[in-house]
C-alpha cells in the first residue's frame, strides 16, 4: 500500500476508534453522545475529500476480500426513523463492486419467520466469505422495537416461561454469543448506531412532507412512533451498554450532519477491513507453471507486428 494510502487508512481508523463504545461501559445516550458533533479540525470540504479517499480504499480492500475468500464482513446499521441509514449506504458504498455487497432491510416479520427463533431470519442473510453484507436494521430490533412495544411479543409465540423479566437480558447474552460465534468463524461484525437528535428528526420528517420527491419516504406512523422517543432512547442506551463487546463493539456515529455521518461510517467499515487486511492469494509452483504455459500460448497468437503482451508493456511503462 502506498504511503499516502497508509496515512489515510490510519487517520480514518483513528476516527473510527474515537466513536467506539468501550466494552463494559454503561451508556446514557443523551448524556454521553452529541448527535450534532463534528471535529473542530475538520471542515465539510475536507470531510468530503476524506470520504472520497475512504471509498477508494474500500474498493481496494473489497477486491482483496473477494479474492482471498476467507473472511466476510457484516455491517449492522441501527438508527431511529430518519436516522439516515439509506443515504449512508448509498454514499459509503458508492465505489465498491455491487457483486460483492448484499444489503438486506428487515421489515415486520413474516408468519414463516415468526415460526422460528428470533435470530433465525437474520442468519438467513449473513454474508458469505469474500462478501460484505449490510443489515439495514437488524437483529437488534428484537431488543428495541419489541422492548418499546411489548405487545409484539405475542406474535413471537414464546413459551410462557420465556417471557419473564429476564427476557431482554437473556437476548443480550444470546446476541453477544451469536456474534462471537460469527467472528470466530471469519465473519467480521461491524456495528454502527446512527445517533440522531429529536429536533433533526423533526426537520427531516417535515422535508419528507414538504418535498414531493420525498413524500414516498414518509408514513404517518413515523410521527406516532416519535411519541415513544424517550422509551427508544432508553432502549438504545441499554443495547449499547449490554452488547458492545471486544469482538463486536458498537460505534456511535453523530447523525445530525450527513456529511460527517457518511465519513464516520466509511471510516468504521474501512478500519474493520484494514484490521482483517485481506490479501490476494499466492499461487503455488504448479499453478504458476500453468500460468506461464498459458502466457506462452497466448503470446504465440499475437498478430504479425503486434505486441505479444500489451498488458506487460503498459505495466513496464508505468514504472
Amino acid at each position: 500500500m502506498a504511503a499516502e494510502s497508509t496515512k489515510t487508512v490510519k487517520r480514518l481508523s483513528e476516527l473510527a476508534d474515537s466513536l467506539r463504545v468501550k466494552p463494559g461501559a454503561t451508556v446514557s445516550l443523551d448524556k454521553d453522545f452529541d448527535p450534532a458533533f463534528t471535529p473542530a479540525s475538520l471542515t465539510r470540504k475536507q470531510g468530503d475529500e476524506l470520504l472520497g479517499q475512504s471509498i477508494e480504499q474500500l474498493a481496494a480492500y473489497q477486491d482483496r476480500l473477494a479474492a482471498q475468500e476467507t473472511y466476510g464482513v457484516l455491517l449492522v446499521l441501527q438508527a431511529i426513523d430518519a436516522g439516515g441509514k439509506d443515504g449512508t449506504i448509498k454514499h459509503v458504498m458508492s465505489g465498491v463492486n455491487p457483486q460483492g455487497v448484499q444489503v438486506h432491510s428487515f421489515k415486520v416479520p413474516s408468519a414463516e419467520e415468526l415460526r422460528h427463533d428470533f435470530l433465525w431470519r437474520y442468519s438467513q442473510h449473513l454474508p458469505a466469505r469474500g462478501q460484505i453484507g449490510i443489515f439495514n436494521r437488524s437483529h437488534y430490533e428484537e431488543v428495541l422495537v419489541v422492548r418499546v412495544h411489548r405487545a409484539l411479543l405475542d406474535r413471537q409465540k414464546l413459551p410462557a416461561g420465556a417471557r419473564g423479566s429476564s427476557l431482554f437480558k437473556r437476548r443480550y447474552r444470546e446476541i453477544n454469543n451469536w456474534e462471537r460465534y460469527l467472528v470466530a468463524n471469519g465473519i467480521k461484525v461491524v456495528k454502527v448506531f446512527l445517533n440522531l437528535s429529536r429536533e433533526e428528526q423533526r426537520k427531516r420528517f417535515l422535508a419528507r412532507i414538504d418535498l414531493a420527491e420525498k413524500n414516498w419516504k414518509f408514513s404517518a406512523a413515523d410521527v406516532a412512533e416519535r411519541a415513544h422517543w424517550d422509551d427508544y432512547q432508553k432502549a438504545f442506551s441499554e443495547m449499547l451498554s449490554n452488547t458492545s463487546t471486544k469482538w463486536a463493539p458498537w460505534h456511535v456515529v453523530p447523525a445530525d450532519h450527513k456529511w460527517f455521518t457518511h465519513l464516520a461510517v466509511g471510516a468504521t467499515l474501512l478500519a474493520a477491513l484494514a484490521e482483517i487486511d485481506p490479501q490476494y492469494p499466492k499461487l503455488d509452483s504448479e499453478a504458476r507453471g500453468g500460468l506461464d504455459e498459458a502466457k506462452k500460448l497466448l503470446e504465440a497468437e499475437a498478430p504479425k507486428g503486434g505486441a505479444k503482451d500489451p498488458a506487460a508493456m503498459r505495466a513496464a511503462s508505468a514504472t
